[in-house]
């Protein structure tokens, strides 16, 4: 693939585009019709025509009535070669049409001031579905089509802080993480998810200072609802602290009396965080969400001595009034506003057990990459973060893994603020959840012809849990969005309940063929206009998927997904199934399946239950 200036818009920097390098696979299809024809073209460009070791053909997607994809890097070249770009065009495209390989698969045009307009065949199309459209095949041939096989990452998402309930603002790390993590899996990486939760911070010392004033005892309290109690026991400490000096240095030294192992302090502790992982859990096995290991910040606890000496011994960071801080001269921010790895009272703290952590996951678990999921505010954090463990890394020799901050904006309610509830805090994300549940129960009992009513419930849990889920990540991660419960259980447009009903109805169709004994193409060549565009969208799926990960957008693949099944209903629509003679009825069917087969997938990778029946 070699030269950087393929340019391929949805990757983030080069060692990440080679690493999603989409080779040929299976058979010899291209798993990939966008990075097919990027090389393919780039080379006949820079070799026939002689365009320079510079050419970039710049292929995308083009909308239907432009051909299947665009070349559109001649138009910057006009000047240098004195020529009319539409001659260049003119040039590559009749190179293109005597290339045996391009020919065999598509047809080229010239369009407009200098573009070319690249076409698949419809041949091309039924051996790309045949070679990909069964599910299986195209899960296998995503793991073997990239270089992230034996490449470790962790995603660092959801980390709740002990001591509170998990609230809206939770929604985005668990949803994005997850399906992060997922893509990542996918595309053949060892991906390990990693709940990073805050369970030895500043909320344990007050905590702490206002179970002592009150006179608390913990063992009395069970359930979620000890977590209420609990978290109260916070805002109540928290506005002490905040009005009383002798409150704040008091919460300080409850702090460092637990992080030094006072036994008392440290019971207490153990008892807040069984209450609270107790809780969080129920909210992940609702979303179907799973980590490869939870460790709280405590565990890192014993590591930071050993930061705290290696940052001072390299002259990474200095002590300055009793704190030990890190200053980015070089940063045009950072200059005066010091990274504090240890305060002056000698507590650590975030950035701390951040460093500790990313040495034990460099040393223990072998990572190439760490991807931290959190909100936008944190951005300056995981900057000095990230330049911290360069400097700390290089000076020591080890080997520095590629840092990633994966930010997103905030869930509004009306108004375009903050969630809040009348009393000012933030929605539990359990009540969000059971609201939506009993909704979705009413609007699936008056749709479904499910009889049972112990599926018809689980359906509605499906489409509720479903519908949240989606509401978040069909939104470009760094934009702040409305939330609307009821927008986000709707039937129409691009919503979870759609694309889960899209399933479903495709469902019902290749069983229906399945009882008249019709069998799906293993090869569907589109023939109606209906027929083509969907199988076009097919052939992008791979193209999506790409560039949801390049740059960890998930609303991508939403709104393929979203596309597909807008497609598809066209094309049933238009395009009758049953009763069209048994080649026309095995080549829909066999598009149904692949439609159904890629909506499955798409909907499994942002944790999304897809549906057979409703």
């Amino acid at each position: 693939m070699g030269e950087k200036c393929y340019g391929l818009h949805y990757l983030l920097d080069f060692s990440r585009e080679m690493a999603l390098c989409i080779r040929i696979a299976m058979g010899g299809a291209p798993f990939d019709f966008q990075r097919h024809f990027e090389g393919l073209i780039g080379s006949i460009g820079r070799g026939r025509c002689a365009f320079g070791d510079d050419f970039c053909p710049l292929v995308r997607p083009a909308a239907g009535r432009f051909g299947d994809f665009q070349c559109n890097g001649i138009l910057a070249m006009g000047g240098r070669f004195g020529q009319n770009p539409r001659q260049l065009a003119e040039k590559l495209c009749a190179e293109l049409m005597l290339d045996g390989t391009f020919r065999a698969i598509a047809s080229a045009e010239v369009a407009g001031p200098g573009f070319v307009n690249v076409e698949l065949n419809a041949s091309a199309i039924g051996d790309w579905l045949a070679t990909y459209g069964d599910g299986e095949n195209f899960r296998r041939a995503a793991s073997a089509a990239t270089e992230l096989a034996g490449r470790t990452v962790v995603v660092d998402y959801s980390c709740p802080n002990s001591a509170k309930r998990m609230h809206v603002g939770h929604l985005r790390s668990m949803v994005i993480g997850n399906a992060i993590c997922r893509m990542e899996k996918f595309f053949g990486a060892k991906a390990l998810g990693d709940n990073h939760i805050g369970d030895w911070g500043t909320q344990f010392g007050i905590v702490l200072r206002q179970i002592a004033e009150e006179g608390l005892d913990l063992d009395s309290l069970s359930g979620d609802d000890a977590l209420d109690c609990i978290e109260e026991l916070y805002r109540r400490g928290a506005a002490a602290v905040e009005r009383s000096p002798n409150a704040l240095l008091g919460a300080r030294r409850e702090l460092v009396a637990l992080q030094v192992g006072d036994p008392v302090r440290l019971s207490i502790w153990r008892k807040i965080n069984e209450l609270s992982y107790g809780s969080f859990q129920r909210i992940y096995d609702l979303c179907d969400v799973q980590f490869d290991m939870v460790l709280g910040e405590s565990f890192y606890a014993p590591m930071v001595e050993r930061v705290y000496g290696e940052l001072l011994r390299c002259g990474v960071a200095v002590e300055d009034d009793g704190a030990l801080v890190v200053f980015h001269g070089e940063h045009d921010r950072f200059g005066e506003q010091p990274f504090i790895v240890r305060k002056s009272d000698g507590a650590s703290n975030y950035a701390a057990t951040d460093l500790a952590t990313v040495l034990y996951r460099v040393e223990e678990l072998g990572a190439d990459e760490i991807i931290y999921v959190t909100d936008g505010r944190q951005r300056d954090h995981f900057e000095q973060l990230f330049l911290t463990v360069r400097k700390w890394f290089g000076a020591m020799g080890y080997a520095v893994p590629t840092l990633r901050h994966v930010w997103f904006g905030t869930v509004c309610g009306d108004g375009g603020k903050a969630i809040k509830t009348r009393s000012g805090e933030s929605p539990s994300l359990q009540n969000l959840f059971d609201s939506a549940i009993g909704q979705a129960v009413r609007i699936v009992a008056e749709k479904s012809s499910v009889a049972d009513l112990c599926e018809r419930e689980r359906i509605a849990r499906a489409v509720a849990v479903g519908a949240i889920k989606y509401g978040d990540l069909c939104q470009n991660r760094t934009s702040d969005y409305v939330f609307s419960l009821d927008s986000a259980l709707t039937f129409d447009g691009n919503t979870a309940p759609y694309l889960q009903y899209a399933c479903a109805r495709i469902g019902a169709i290749v069983r229906r063929g399945a009882d008249e004994g019709a069998t799906p193409s293993a090869r569907p060549v589109p023939e109606t206009a209906e027929e083509r565009t969907l199988a076009r969208r097919l052939v992008f799926f791979p193209i999506a998927l790409a560039m949801a990960m390049g740059d960890f957008r998930p609303h991508v693949l939403c709104s393929y997904l979203y596309d597909l099944a807008v497609e598809f209903s066209s094309f049933y629509g238009a395009n009758r199934i049953f009763g069209e003679g048994d080649v026309a009825v095995a080549r829909r069917l066999g598009l149904c399946k692949s439609a159904g087969n890629f909506l499955e997938i798409g909907l499994k990778l942002l944790a999304i239950e897809p549906l057979g029946r409703m």
